[in-house]
Order: structure tokens, then sequence, then C-alpha cells
């Protein structure tokens, strides 16, 4: 698809508008058919509708050739998108209206009277220039709007062409920007970007067979088999994503370069006579220029290997825009930095990386001045790279960024800040490659880190973050706490407190940029905990750093997660069941505590189940004679009578819960059925030293847990603690099993244990 196939298909419908209006009749004074939006920039893609304003002089009246042009063309069968105004209603509804102002700056004559077709133009444009520092924030605010509920071109995992920030709306955006006179934009990229899109919608349009802007996972699959829009060699469907994730990268960085330009002259005083150029010196070599960092009239780059990280620290410490011009130049100019890098260059990087926000737009500017090759050729592995995981929101680049942004904001509770953004803008640098990213990712940070001229223990450090910083997380929702073996597990891994308070920081850090679901208030306190026992540990081992086993389960707190004291009701009867709820920020807690007996935990999660909400988490363990267990669920108006006598229903046999929730399944579609990946149940042997661990991953999908524990109470198996976690699609549930009065299950037992587990998921 190109520009001149776009140009012929708006010549085709120019064609049958001009005959629409001609057999009508149509008057060659006072009356005009003018296309706007897209179809008046010809514009018009495979399945696109007509812009078609019938505008007619104040002193004209269009009688019914306002309704009867319209039939001939929908006849045709094209969609439109019309209206019919006198000049000066259209200019108040410009005024009234930012998206008819917007539309209209892209009038072009059709049929009718040309001199009121120029006439509208030149007033709509007149009209834009002379009120546009009085509309612009209001732009500004849709803009953002816009970009809050689309999200990003570059880094959305179902991205909008037209809609998402750094795509074809953004673009036109700038365009109007640039035609208010009030600032300048790089013109030839911005149109070669526009057509790139452009020329990728077309594509789209056809894959779909109607009009659709949306990239789903689907969409993408088709794109390489087009001739234009994927790179020859390599993965196809990945060197598509790359190509058009690019562009909307560059869109996205040149509409950002202008609205820091809109506030700059909208800040600006009224100038009174001639003004000078405003230079304010910052740091040796750089300025300020009209709130951009630009280089000062004595800069010597060839002379300086630093002005570069300079620049662009200065500039992202005060969320100012790094000029593009001069992050060219010094590209260009300035001399690669030697190996490794002297102190003050990685003491740049890292005032650069702890900026927060303002590191966003410069890391932008770099990326497309190609200053990044130079800082960190490694980058070009996952530029683009979208996420494999539901769970994140940005491609693999974007995520680091962020989590550079977020670590920022953590820095003051470590002792090494600079090791923390470090291993923060490496910890995914291993993604892309076959293997595991975090294996893969520590020879790479190791070398970048040693390149940056870290000392020799520092660059252990920032290799074992980047090795471990899925370490908390993973074992803090799929392993007991209580179980000495998972503290073991963590600091063999992990042997200092300094290591361990920086992986909980990058670990926070790691999980806030990816997405709320992923540091929610019920992770965070996992996370949080799991950290604080191993640091027990690890100070009870003393000052070599190297533990021995952990403390046993009872000196670091047997009780699970902190409960409260058993309720009297239950220590007077065992058979009782006590239920309570507490409304949380992400819904409620659900606790239940009883004596404890082999199908308690299948009787609560049976109990949320057909309660119809959504498990987000829980724990469960057994507290002395008692069973606890605590759920995280999605209801926060949930009623602790109606589930408490709901559970005793299913402990006395009064519902049958195995019938409910098979109607329940049954309900969904073949389509989602057929959808369904088989469960994963596997028994992990070197996680616990006095339980049987049994893993399991599948869909989530009600009833989940409560299938698992109702298999394993028809063996007559004791779980001892469980842990449940719901990450995007997937349910990750972990069960500690034992047998009734001893330890853990033999392996002819655990092998019964999980092939019970996979055919009750199975059904």
């Amino acid at each position: 698809m190109t520009a001149a196939e776009r140009r012929a298909r708006s010549d085709a419908a120019d064609a049958l508008c001009h005959t629409a209006y001609d057999d009508l009749a149509g008057p060659d004074t006072g009356i005009a058919l003018v296309a706007v939006g897209g179809y008046g920039r010809r514009e018009l893609a495979p399945y696109s509708d007509l812009d078609l304003v019938l505008v007619h002089d104040d002193r004209v009246e269009p009688g019914s050739l306002a309704q009867q042009v319209w039939y001939p063309l929908w006849d045709s069968g094209v969609d439109l998108d019309h209206s019919v105004r006198s000049l000066s209603e259209t200019v108040q509804a410009a005024s009234d209206d930012l998206r008819v102002a917007l539309g209209m700056q892209d009038v072009r004559f059709l049929a009718g009277d040309g001199n009121l077709a120029l006439r509208l133009r030149t007033t709509m444009l007149a009209q834009w220039r002379r009120e546009a520092k009085g509309r612009l924030p209001e732009l500004r605010a849709l803009v953002e709007q816009r970009h809050a509920l689309m999200g990003e071109l570059a880094h959305a995992s179902v991205p909008d062409l037209k809609e998402s920030q750094g795509g074809l709306r953004d673009a036109t955006v700038v365009k109007a920007l640039v035609a208010t006179w009030l600032i300048d934009a790089p013109h030839v990229e911005l149109e070669r970007c526009r057509q790139e899109l452009l020329d990728v919608r077309d594509v789209v349009h056809d894959i779909v067979g109607r009009r659709n802007d949306r990239m789903p996972p689907e969409v993408w699959g088709q794109l390489p088999g087009w001739s234009g829009v994927a790179e020859e060699g390599g993965d196809g469907i990945l060197a598509a994503q790359a190509k058009v994730r690019d562009v909307g990268r560059r869109i996205t960085h040149i509409s950002g370069l202008a609205w820091r330009r809109v506030d700059d002259v909208l800040a600006r005083p009224r100038a009174v006579g001639a003004r000078r150029p405003d230079l304010r010196r910052i740091a040796p070599g750089i300025a300020i220029s009209k709130g951009e960092v630009v280089l000062d009239r004595g800069a010597r780059p060839a002379d300086d290997p630093l002005l570069l990280l300079r620049a662009a620290a200065e500039a992202a410490e005060r969320d100012l825009v790094l000029a593009p011009p001069t992050a060219a130049r010094l590209v260009r100019e300035v001399p690669a930095l030697p190996d490794p890098w002297p102190v003050e260059a990685r003491q740049l990087l890292v005032r650069m990386l702890a900026s927060g926000r303002g590191l966003l737009g410069v890391w932008a500017t770099l990326d497309q001045t190609g200053a990044l090759r130079r800082i960190l050729p490694e980058w070009e592995q996952i530029r683009s790279l979208p996420h494999a995981s539901a769970i994140h929101r940005f491609t693999v680049d974007r995520h680091v960024v962020e989590t550079c942004v977020e670590a920022a904001a953590l820095i003051r509770g470590v002792a090494r800040p600079d090791v923390l953004l470090v291993a923060a803008l490496l910890h995914d640098i291993g993604k892309g490659q076959l293997g595991d990213h975090s294996t893969v990712g520590e020879p790479i940070a190791r070398a970048v880190a040693a390149r940056m001229g870290f000392s020799d223990d520092e660059v252990d450090l920032v290799a074992t973050l980047v090795r471990w910083h899925l370490l908390l997380s993973g074992t803090a929702t799929t392993r007991d706490p209580d179980d000495p073996a998972t503290i073991e597990a963590v600091v063999s891994r992990v042997q200092s407190a300094e290591a361990l308070d920086l992986l909980l920081a990058l670990t926070e850090a790691d999980a806030r940029a990816a997405s709320a679901k992923a540091w929610s208030s019920w992770r965070a306190g996992l996370v949080r905990q799991l950290a604080q026992r191993c640091g027990a540990a690890l100070a009870a081992s003393g000052p070599t750093g190297v533990p021995g086993r952990p403390a046993p389960a009872a000196s670091v707190g047997a009780t699970g997660a902190g409960m409260a004291p058993v309720p009297a009701e239950v220590r007077v009867d065992g058979t009782a069941i006590v239920v309570t709820v507490a409304a949380k920020p992400y819904g409620s807690r659900v606790t239940v505590v009883s004596g404890d007996r082999i199908g308690l935990l299948a009787d609560a999660s049976a109990m949320l189940a057909l309660q119809r909400t959504s498990v987000l988490a829980a724990r469960a363990w057994t507290h002395g004679r008692y069973g606890v267990s605590e759920w995280q669920v999605a209801d926060p108006d949930l009623d602790a009578t109606v589930l408490r006598q709901r559970i005793n229903a299913i402990a006395a046999g009064r519902i049958d819960v195995t019938d409910r929730l098979a109607g329940r399944r049954s309900g969904g579609s073949a389509e989602s059925e057929g959808a369904r990946l088989a469960p994963s149940v596997q028994v992990r042997p070197e996680a616990s030293h006095r339980a049987t661990v049994l893993e399991v991953r599948t869909d989530d999908r009600p009833g989940v847990v409560h299938l698992v524990c109702a298999a394993l109470a028809e063996l007559d198996i004791s779980v001892r603690s469980a842990h449940v976690d719901t990450l995007g699609p997937q349910a990750i549930d972990v069960f500690y099993l034992q047998e009734v009065g001893a330890g853990a299950l033999g392996d002819e037992r655990a092998a019964s244990a999980a092939h019970a587990v996979r055919a009750a998921l199975g059904q």
C-alpha cells in the first residue's frame, strides 16, 4: 500500500461526490461540497468513511439539495459522516467544539462554489491561529485523556494505530500545532512516519476486511506476509511489531517535543521590542534555551567525552527537553568513552537514572538520535521487544525505563542507590534471547557493569540482582514462608543483607513498572514478609554473610501471616467455622478459621466460588489444632453472615458443590473451552524438607482451588498450607501436603496426588 493508492481511492471518491452533486444540478455559487478530516487530506484507507460538509453562504438556503445530495452516495455503498452548515454556523461550531476546529483545517473543495470553499478554508485557519493560545490548553487536556485511555502505540499490548499515543491522531495534532505558527516541528520526519502508519493501516483494513485500527495478536501475526511492513530475516512477527512500534515511538517523541515548545510559548511573557536569544549556562558546555537543554556557546564536543551524558543528566534532572539537534550533534562529535568508564561518567549516568519521570523524555531523545547505541549498545536487544506475559503493560524496553523511574523513588532506603539503578536498567537485558532471561542477562549485566567502571564486588552485586530479580516475588507467592526450606532457598542465593535490601527494592520497582496487579497490597505484604524473615536469617548467620540453615519456623513466627488470636467460638467448639470480612483497597480479605480437618480448605474455596467472586490470592496454614485461610477477593461488598451460612451448608453436605460448579464451568463458550491450556501439575521435591509441595498452574476459573483440595481430600491427604496467586489469566497455586499425623508423602502417594489433581482439573 502506498500514498499513490490512497490518492487514487480519494480521486475515485471525489468523482463520485462530484457526479452526485452535478446530477442534482447543484449551484456553482453560494453552496459548496467539501471534504474534511482524513478525506480532506486525501488519505482514504480501503474501508474509510467519507467526511463531507455541505456548506452554504449565510444568504443562501440549500433547500432539498441538503438532503438529496447524500442519497446517491449512500446508494453507492460508501459510509458517510456528513453535515450541512452555513458559513457562520461552521465558524461558530469550530469555535465551540475543538474537534470540529481540528477537522476543518483540512477543508478541500469537491463541487459547487470553489470560492466559498476557499473562503471557508482561510477563515478556519485564521480563526485557529487567532484563538490558538486560548485553545491549546484544552487540546492538551483532550490529548492526555486519549493517551490515558488508549495507551502507547510503541508499548501497549493491543495498540490502536489511530488513537494510541504516537498514532495517526497525534501526528495530525502536531500538524495543527505547527499551523498555529507558534512552534515548529521536524516536518519531514513527521510526514514520513505518518505515511508509514497510513501504509500499515491500509494493510490492516485489507487483512480484517473492514474498518479497523486496533492491533490484536492475530493481526500482528498476518503483517509479515505484506510487503513493506516486516523486515527481512529473523522472526517476522517480531520484526513487524518492531517496525510499527518504532514509528509510534518516533511520533511520540516528535509530539512530546512539540508540546514542550507549546508550554514554553504559553509560559513566555509577551515580548516588548526585540528579544535577544535566551541562553543560560547550567554546566560545563551545557545551557538552557527556550525550555530545552542545548550546547553552550563555548562547548567543544570533540574535546569532552562526558558531554553527552552531562547534557542528558541535566535535562532529566530538570525535566527539560534534551534538544534533538543537540543530542544528534553530540552523537556525531563526542569521542567514545574509555573502557572502563571514568567515575564521573558513571555518576552522570546514575544521576540521569535517578531523575524520576524526567528520565522518560530524555531517554526517548537518546533513543531516537542513536545516542543509546553509544552509551549502552546492548539496548538494541530489547528495543521494541513485546512482553510475552499479559501482566506487563509495556514493551520490554519501556518497562525497563519505567523500572528505573520506580527505583528512583526507593533509593533513600538502600545503601547503594547506584547499584540499584544500574540493576534496574539491566534487569531484563537478557530478554529476546534463548533461555531464561535472568540467567542469560547475568553475564551481560556483569560485562556492562564492568565497562561502567564498577569494582569487582559491585559488579558481582549488580549481576546477583539481575540473576535473581524474580526470586522474592516468585518465592513469596508460591512457597510457605514458615518452611525453613523457603528461607534457605532465598538466603542461599542472596548472601548479604545489603544484597537483600537492594533485591527487595528492585522487586518492588520491577512489579510497579509492570502493572498495578503485580504489586497489589497483598503481594507487597507477602514479599516484604519474606524479605524480613530472610533478613533475620542472614543476621543470625553472623558477620560473614554466609548463612547456615535458617532457624526453625517457630522462631520466625509459626502463626503464618500474623493472624489474630483464634476466635473463642472455635476454641470452645472445634467444629465451628468463623468467617470474617475486612474491606481493603483492592476488594476484601476473607478469613476462615475452624478446627483443622481434611476438607476445610476445599469448603472455604467452594464457598467463594459459589459466591461468584474472583480470588486474586490466598494463603492457608495450620495454627496448632486450627486451620486458617485468608483470601484476597475482588468483591468489596461481601457479607460475612452469608458466607458463614454457605460454608456451614457446604460442610454439612446440604449443598452439592461439585454439581453447581460443573454447571457454571459448562456455561462457557465452546471457543473459550477450546482455547484453555492443559493444566500443569508438578511435584517440587526441592521446595520443602518437611512436606510434599504440589505446584498447580492452570487457567483462572471458578473453583480451581476447590477442585484441587477436594481431590486431595478424597485421598485423605492433608493440605498443611496453600498459596494461591492469580497472575493475569493464569492461576499459580502451591499446596504443601502431608500425610495425616505424619510428614511428607512418599513418592507413590505424591504421584497419585498429582494424577488426581490433573484429572480433577481436566473435568
